[in-house]
């Protein structure tokens, strides 16, 4: 009877920790300029998201990183580059990192699953934020 007293008030009180639990958001997705599929999943403790795919490029060659901070990296290429990190859920959505190959720059980031199904991308320094949206890739 004990037993089953303590496993009933486990089971409740791992109800409302489900309940607010973000919408996952692993999968593939198309940014929203459409150059490029970013796969997103689980790595180690948090999760991540890698460009697996261009989309389109210059035509003098696969592209690469080449403003990165660091002159070592600048070389490596775009495709298969880690772009989000250390995304965690929080509750109503995942907060990590990500990075613009473009600028080079790493900022706090928040991602979060839309009703239409799309994800909402926000990269942001202090209270301003840049928001775009990927879809799917079906």
């Amino acid at each position: 009877m004990r037993t089953n007293l303590l496993s009933l008030v486990a089971a409740i009180a791992l109800v409302p920790a489900a309940a607010d639990a973000a919408t996952p958001i692993a999968g593939r997705w198309l940014t929203e300029e459409k150059t490029a599929v970013v796969t997103i999943a689980p790595c180690g403790s948090s999760t991540c998201g890698r460009i697996t795919r261009l989309l389109k490029g210059p035509p003098s060659g696969p592209p690469v990183d080449a403003n990165n901070p660091d002159p070592k990296l600048r070389d490596r290429p775009i495709e298969g580059l880690v772009i989000l990190t250390g995304f965690t859920d929080v509750g109503s959505d995942w907060r990590g990192r990500i990075y613009d190959p473009k600028s080079g720059k790493t900022y706090k980031s928040i991602l979060k699953r839309d009703e239409d199904g799309s994800l909402k991308v926000q990269g942001c320094i202090a209270f301003f934020c840049r928001t775009q949206r990927w879809t799917p890739v079906r």
